[in-house]
């Protein structure tokens, strides 16, 4: 199937069949499984597999990635959780496409391709505690005949009541995941972890947020859980080393997007189904948001174009500036949206209401405040972190 077309067939099944069940999985905080098995149907479980074992071989290096985030803003502009669980599910099939052996592709790739199997990416395990916190996060490797026990727990886990497997980022040297380390990069190590074990749990009542509710990233728990050696992905640190993290970033801005197009859409109706059109006031916040939607078009443009152009270097840079800018203009398109329509508008089941709880939440994936500190090091020639925007 055509990019083009793929694109026209993921957008018609997001409008008619993701959006109506978004409330749903919204007041129930649950995994909207019926639109990850519609994608998997759809031909789409496999968007980051190369075209060679049956994907549709999108990814950075590839001169499609664009594609791929256009994919993501369209799921986004139903549903902005499920397109959280897709892009996990992908970037998880990036780091197997391009890492993993030719055996263990063809080991896990018949599941996903095949039987709809989910895939995810999980490193969360913060180190500092809230108020109110009971449990402390974090993991323990112990090497074992064969392979590895893991122990302990992660949060922040996308997917984690259905998805198949899991990407684990553990550090050998203790608690910390890949964001939270402090130690070498070669500590960080990767593991698929077989979520069918019985030694696997969840705990679902940690995941209570305002937003993103049907994304589900609760807690998981690892009792002993084995981990086989050939299920080892790449090499230790080469995660960090190659900076995995800078190729997604700018999904989270298509993710954004998304939820801005949402916003102005449910505007426009709005605002025609009370014929204020002429309204001075309003049509200076539909102005503000039909550009803040188009320059946010535009980063992405511009990062997908260094990526495609094979200057890595400078990818990673526009990938993050993309990502702080359409944060900025999705959020005031929010707002925006928001003023134009009034109170009414932001009580249930208004799609608007749960857009601004969606997109609160989801912007704080990463603090803007260090991002923004991280291109201003970059622009400097200061050493920084591209992946993480910790003080390096």
């Amino acid at each position: 199937m055509p990019m083009t077309e793929q694109l026209t067939t993921l957008q018609r099944l997001a409008r008619e069949q993701f959006a109506p069940r978004a409330q749903q999985y919204d007041d129930n905080y649950s995994f909207p499984i019926d639109n990850i098995q519609d994608l998997y149907r759809a031909g789409f479980n496999g968007a980051t597999i190369s075209k060679e074992y049956g994907g549709l071989g999108l990814g950075n290096h590839k001169g499609n990635i664009r594609q791929l985030w256009s994919m993501v803003t369209a799921i986004a502009k139903a549903d902005m959780s499920t397109a959280r669980c897709w892009e996990g599910h992908n970037n998880a099939l990036m780091l197997l496409d391009r890492i993993a052996t030719r055996e263990q592709k063809d080991r896990w790739y018949d599941g996903i391709l095949n039987r709809g199997e989910l895939w995810t990416v999980w490193s969360g395990e913060p180190l500092l505690k809230t108020p109110g916190q009971k449990q402390q996060f974090g993991t323990s490797l112990t090497l074992t005949d064969g392979g590895y026990l893991l122990n302990g727990s992660k949060t922040f886990c996308t997917s984690a009541t259905h998805a198949r497997w899991a990407n684990l980022l553990v550090n050998t040297a203790g608690a910390g995941g890949a964001r939270h380390a402090s130690c070498s990069p070669e500590s960080v190590i990767m593991l698929a972890c077989d979520l069918d074990q019985p030694s696997v749990s969840y705990d679902e009542s940690w995941w209570k947020p305002v937003g993103m509710r049907g994304s589900v990233s609760c807690v998981v728990n690892f009792d002993n859980t084995f981990i086989p050696f050939e299920n080892q992905i790449g090499e230790p640190g080469q995660f960090l080393r190659e900076e995995w993290q800078t190729y997604w970033t700018p999904q989270y801005a298509a993710t954004f997007l998304g939820g801005a197009q949402a916003a102005y859409d449910y505007t426009r109706d709005h605002i025609a189904s009370q014929s204020r059109q002429n309204d001075p006031y309003v049509q200076h916040r539909i102005a503000k948001m039909a550009l803040n939607i188009q320059a946010c078009e535009q980063w992405l443009d511009h990062a997908a174009g260094q990526w495609n152009a094979k200057q890595t270097e400078q990818a990673k840079l526009a990938g993050n500036m993309a990502r702080y800018q359409v944060e900025q203009l999705a959020t005031e398109s929010v707002q925006h949206a928001i003023h134009a329509c009034g109170a009414r508008a932001l009580m249930q089941p208004s799609p608007l209401e749960r857009i601004m709880r969606d997109l609160s939440i989801y912007t704080r994936h990463d603090n803007d405040d260090q991002l923004l500190a991280t291109i201003g090091r970059s622009v400097l020639g200061e050493v920084h972190d591209r992946s993480f925007f910790n003080n390096a």
